[in-house]
């Protein structure tokens, strides 16, 4: 039985045996194998052929002191084999004693756990990239809410200029506009990142699953996940600060681009509400400020996202861009049931809104056409269509 009992634990672990001055006396198969030495080049040589140079000698001093003691040491053990390649390795060290209990050799028993601590190590490397990219988003976090306040310290000022250069009456409702504007902005920016949030969670759960299976593969994936994940969090706040950007001049600038941002802007509302866009957009340079035209967008995507609230129907929103002689026309349409008739004809006017009065300001119609009228020199009509609105959008081509 005891035979037996010797031979499941050789053939199990790496076994060695050395004697009181640690010189080398016995070996099994598995220690040659993993140390990629042979019993001749093994038995007869110290213990310290398979130390590695990077292990400090205060360790070895620990480890002399506590077997000379007739105590069992245990620790992790990083060998250097033969051909140069590092091994670690699971150690427990027992002094064998004589019928005097006096120390007549020592036998190791090991075991190779070189994959879970290079996995270890490969993760903590990995951790400290996470957290150097989490300290520099935090820091990108930090520069761009600082121009947005900065942004909103200067926001007073700028209207006090548009009110002395139109009527008092239209600063006002461009004043209570762009805070609708705003709110709805900020309801964008919660959208855009409560997904993603929600994803790197998952992620990083996935990654603590992976870890329990030492599988480095599915480790490196989850990781790039997480980098892509929070870079595009990254690039969602550079879209909204540029999108802010007050300091914009009118030039020309690419219609199917400036609807394209503002579909960007509201994917995740859209997504949200089971909403399916199409799109067929031609590339057309139109003269004026680019986020002016993408605001309009959104309003109109707003406006349709409620109308379709409570509506059991396939939901569809369409936009068009083409050339019509010297205009550039945005057909949008939407199928979310029109509006009233009696009603059409005031769908421009201030403080006019067919939604409930908490949801609504009645002033998106009217600023996309003051905006259109006096900003792009464009027109812009109303009217509905099927089961659903048309609205069209006449831009000149011609500065």
């Amino acid at each position: 039985m005891s035979q037996t009992y010797q031979e499941a634990i050789e053939n199990s672990n790496i076994v060695s045996k050395t004697d009181i001055n640690g010189i080398i006396t016995f070996v099994n198969e598995e220690f040659c194998k993993i140390s990629g030495f042979s019993k001749e080049e093994l038995l007869g040589s110290n213990h310290n052929i398979v130390r590695h140079p990077d292990v400090p000698k205060e360790n070895f001093t620990l480890l002399w002191n506590t077997i000379l003691s007739k105590k069992p040491y245990k620790t992790t053990v990083k060998n250097l084999c033969k051909d140069g390649s590092t091994v670690y390795l699971n150690t427990t060290i027992t002094p064998i004693l004589d019928d005097n209990e006096n120390i007549k050799e020592f036998i190791a028993i090991r075991y190779d756990v070189t994959q879970e601590v290079e996995l270890k190590k490969h993760l903590e490397q990995k951790d400290k990239e996470l957290n150097l990219l989490n300290k520099t988003l935090e820091e990108k976090v930090k520069e761009q809410t600082a121009k947005l306040l900065e942004l909103n310290q200067t926001l007073e000022h700028r209207v006090a200029k548009e009110i002395e250069k139109n009527e008092e009456k239209q600063k006002l409702l461009f004043w209570q506009s762009r805070m609708a504007s705003l709110g709805q902005m900020l309801a964008n920016i919660a959208h855009q990142w409560r997904q993603p949030l929600t994803e790197l969670t998952l992620t990083l759960f996935n990654v603590k699953k992976a870890v329990k299976k030492e599988n480095t593969k599915e480790i490196d994936a989850y990781y790039k996940e997480s980098l892509e994940i929070i870079n595009n969090m990254s690039k969602t706040i550079d879209d909204f600060s540029n999108f802010f950007n007050p300091n914009k001049d009118k030039e020309e600038f690419c219609l199917k681009s400036s609807i394209e941002e503002a579909l960007a802007i509201t994917k995740k509302m859209l997504e949200k509400n089971s909403i399916k866009i199409e799109t067929h957009l031609e590339k057309i340079d139109i003269f004026g400020v680019s986020n002016e035209l993408s605001q309009i967008i959104i309003n109109l995507l707003q406006n349709s996202t409620d109308a379709f609230k409570d509506k059991e129907t396939k939901k569809k929103i369409s936009i068009k861009s083409f050339i019509d002689k010297s205009y550039a026309i945005i057909e949008f349409k939407d199928n979310a049931g029109g509006i009233e008739e009696k009603t059409l004809d005031k769908v421009f006017e201030p403080y006019f809104t067919t939604k409930h009065q908490s949801n609504g300001t009645g002033l998106g119609l009217f600023m996309s056409k003051m905006i259109i009228e006096k900003s792009l020199n464009g027109k812009i009509t109303l009217d509905n269509y099927n089961d659903g609105i048309n609205i069209t959008i006449k831009l000149p081509l011609e500065k």
